[in-house]
């Protein structure tokens, strides 16, 4: 939280202090919580508890919860997270259908859409089932109107932190800001945003002209959309506006109520960092495509990428799953996500939990990627046989090398597969563990079903967007 200037930066502090406090109003539930113990578990001064919860209750995103008795003076006031104040879209892209799911503050699914897709039908046709999925699922709940205040209240931290942080490291595209609006002014919006919009602050200027940056009457339009992120688009990047030929962009999502931004969670690999596919496994033709600059400028709100089980994994350490663990998601492919002392592990060029090509049989039977004797694809010639409880033998070989080299917690298994035979795959993983525990002298890692089922995750990928506005790993 440093400035350029060597000095703490106020705002990114003042964003990161009202991270925090949301957080704790959101983990509080219903009952709320008081002034006092929000100073208490913050460390922060009750007069920044007050002038923070003051800003998040002017922009709607903290109400009172009514008193609660004090061990001495008057009843102290409780404040409760409003959940309907502000929202993010999660989009798991399969390789044979598209999930979205339309999750409030708190992550509970108040929208959902599923639709059938071919991610080799090449990127306008898949691109545009996206769109229209993601377009369904807002249009179904929310109203069009302003865009969610969450960027004004957190400060311009949050223009950096919540949807801007990831932005600023090239995560998020610089596109229409969340409401940067009064509460900071124009001129500190455009500051916070700056650096990471490049040129593209200049057409937003231009773009805004009529109004303070940020509001709702000077977001960018559907004719603006595309020069804006065009000319922010990095070199080599220009195949996208090809690749989508000249479909038009409708009207932006950034007018639908109180829609943060969208996650979208794909099978890897690819680079969470820029945004860009490499060469998903049994689609080559996706290698250095750039998604997330390609559905920003369809959708005219902020996206995040990720790979499936990383969101899945997020999304489940963002549910309450503490520790270190491993998920493992067994459906028309094979990944881990992996959650390290909390965090996710992405790994230095954000390519970690390729599980399923470890090659575990040499001059095995060859896999879609390339190479022989994988885990995938040992495992799923298993389930094509029918043949469950090898498959599941195969799974737990794989997973006993990852308990062995990460010492981790627990591993939760996920994916359709899986969902067609959850007890079958707990038992046979389970056994393979135990008998390694025996072998080794340590104590067997439990194996447990993911919760969440098949929403697992499409509600990781929303996490993305809703993490950091909360102080946690996301985007």
């Amino acid at each position: 939280m440093r400035g350029t200037g060597g000095g703490v930066n106020l705002l990114v502090l003042r964003g990161h202090n009202a991270a925090l406090v949301l957080d704790l109003l959101r983990t509080a539930g219903a009952d709320g919580i008081s002034r006092l113990e929000l100073a208490e578990r913050t460390g922060l001064t009750p007069q920044a508890v007050s002038k923070i919860t003051a800003r998040l209750r002017e922009a709607g995103l903290a109400a009172e919860a009514g008193r609660r008795a004090s061990t001495g003076g008057k009843p102290r006031t409780v404040l409760r997270l409003v959940p309907e104040a502000g929202h993010a879209v999660g989009v798991h892209l399969d390789r044979d259908e598209v999930r979205v799911v339309l999750v409030d503050l708190r992550g509970t699914v108040v929208g959902e859409r599923r639709a059938p897709l071919d991610l080799g039908a090449g990127a306008p046709a898949v691109l545009t089932a996206v769109t229209e999925a993601v377009r369904e699922t807002v249009a179904g709940v929310l109203p069009a109107g302003s865009l969610a205040r969450t960027d004004s209240v957190l400060g311009a931290g949050a223009v950096r932190g919540a949807v801007g942080e990831a932005r600023s490291e090239g995560v998020l595209p610089a596109g229409p800001l969340a409401r940067a609006d009064s509460l900071l002014g124009a001129e500190v919006a455009r500051e916070a945003a700056g650096g990471a919009a490049g040129s593209a602050g200049d057409a937003a200027d231009q773009a805004s002209a009529s109004g303070p940056l940020g509001r709702a009457d000077s977001l960018p339009g559907p004719e603006f959309a595309p020069e804006a992120v065009g000319e922010a688009r990095p070199a080599g990047a220009g195949s996208a506006r090809d690749a989508v030929g000249q479909a038009s962009v409708s009207t932006p999502l950034g007018r639908a109520g109180s829609l943060l931004g969208v996650g979208v969670a794909l099978p890897g690999p690819l680079d969470h960092g820029r945004g860009v596919l490499h060469r998903v496994t049994g689609f080559p033709e996706w290698d250095g495509f750039p998604l997330r600059e390609a559905l920003a400028e369809r959708l005219g709100v902020p996206v995040v990428v990720d790979k499936d089980t990383n969101a899945a994994a997020l999304g489940l350490a963002a549910g309450g799953e503490g520790g270190s663990f491993a998920y493992l998601h067994l459906g028309t492919g094979l990944g881990a996500g992996l959650v390290i002392g909390g965090t996710v592990h992405r790994g230095a060029r954000t390519g970690a939990g390729e599980f399923g090509h470890q090659v575990i049989q040499l001059d095995g039977p060859p896999c879609t990627c390339g190479d022989r004797g994988c885990v995938e694809a040992l495992c799923l010639g298993a389930v094509a046989r029918g043949d469950m409880g090898e498959a599941a033998r195969v799974l737990g070989a794989g997973a006993a090398n990852l308990v062995g080299l990460l010492d981790i917690d627990v591993v939760l298994l996920g994916g359709r597969t899986v969902a067609t035979a959850p007890e079958a795959f707990v038992r046979g993983v389970g056994a393979v563990l135990e008998a390694w525990a025996r072998r080794t002298g340590q104590e067997a890692v439990p194996v447990r079903v993911a919760p969440g089922g098949g929403r697992v995750v499409a509600v990781g990928a929303a996490q993305l967007v809703l993490g950091p506005v909360f102080g946690r790993g996301g985007g």
